[in-house]
């Protein structure tokens, strides 16, 4: 039973590192998935297929390694030498989508709680600084909160969906985007959240006693990454083109299943925000300490510092100078760890 409860912890979590804040407005869906039409359906089983292989691949061989943080595992795959470099710059990225992040959570208690904006911040770091005393427990446990009220509100607006006329539009929607663009969108894409998602599922699978919990989380976890994939692409599907107009897609869909599902989305986008904040400062911690002879809780306070400076004046601009060389690094990644036999 222990391990059962295990191993819903490991998916949850996987669920909850991959379908961050981004995939919760529906922005993510639409530019890697829906915008290709009918191809959309197909090219999210490849990317559940990839979810399940290298996720599941990655954590095992964290854990046969007993990597202490995602620079162990990157120099396990790349060397020594590449493997500190590919962690550097893993970490000035991780630093500045937190600090964006961050900025997110304030924007949230401004524009829909009629709050501050510097209120979000200070209760986001405070909650984090907190949470991190429990370690590896306490993403594990937020995550049992978080997703299954992710995956109770898709099952909603799924339902909702079907209801529609247009339900059966995501087989047949047409595009102009080229057939290449589509099939190789989610390999771009499982490449670059599964780079991203190194900080938490590093330390996820070698601090797992269970090589079987690690095995069946990361299966389960990659199947309800599809599963959440596919239906946020069908309820989108039925709303285009129309839908693109919006800046959060998944809120306006939210908004037709009235005033109190449209309270717990934006719940839910702040505790997505929140949960994935503080895995990724625990992440950055772990990876930092190897060089830092700092307790853990100075280093966490320190980045958290760091990010919410950032969020004060903006890393928006630096993050679309590092994002596409970042996307071509997660790809050369994906192949790598996709090689890798031990």
């Amino acid at each position: 039973m222990k391990n059962v409860i295990r191993i819903f912890q490991i998916a949850f979590t996987y669920i909850g590192t991959v379908v961050g804040a981004g995939f919760a407005t529906g922005q993510e869906i639409i530019q890697f998935f829906t915008q290709y039409g009918k191809w959309g359906s197909l090219t999210i089983m490849l990317a559940t297929v990839l979810f399940i292989w290298l996720g599941t691949k990655m954590m095992l061989m964290s854990r046969r390694i007993s990597a202490r943080s995602y620079e162990d595992l990157n120099k396990h795959l790349f060397g020594p030498k590449a493997g500190s470099v590919i962690s550097i710059i893993m970490l000035i990225v991780l630093v500045g989508v937190n600090s964006v992040m961050l900025a997110g959570a304030g924007s949230v208690f401004m524009e829909h709680l009629n709050m501050h904006y510097q209120t979000g911040l200070i209760l986001t770091v405070i909650g984090t600084y907190f949470l991190l005393k429990r370690g590896i427990h306490a993403i594990l446990q937020i995550n049992s909160i978080v997703v299954p009220m992710m995956l109770t509100l898709s099952v909603l607006i799924v339902l909702n969906t079907i209801k529609l006329p247009t339900a059966d539009r995501f087989l047949s929607l047409s595009t102009d985007e080229p057939l290449v663009a589509a099939w190789l969108s989610p390999i771009i894409y499982t490449a670059f959240n599964l780079v991203m998602a190194q900080a938490v599922f590093v330390p996820l699978g070698s601090k797992t006693e269970s090589a079987s919990a690690v095995k069946w989380g990361g299966i389960i976890g990659g199947i309800g990454v599809g599963l959440m994939l596919l239906s946020a692409h069908i309820s989108i599907s039925a709303h285009m083109p129309g839908i693109r107009q919006y800046e959060i897609p998944m809120g306006s869909i939210a908004n037709q299943l009235g005033p109190i599902v449209q309270m717990i989305y934006v719940l839910l986008i702040f505790m997505e925000i929140f949960s994935t904040f503080v895995a990724d400062i625990y992440g950055i911690t772990l990876q930092l300490q190897q060089h830092i002879p700092l307790s853990p809780r100075v280093i966490s306070a320190c980045v958290m510092f760091i990010c919410f400076l950032l969020s004060q004046i903006g890393f928006s601009s630096l993050l679309s100078v590092l994002y596409p060389l970042f996307g071509f690094l997660a790809i050369f990644w994906a192949l790598k760890l996709m090689l890798k036999s031990k």
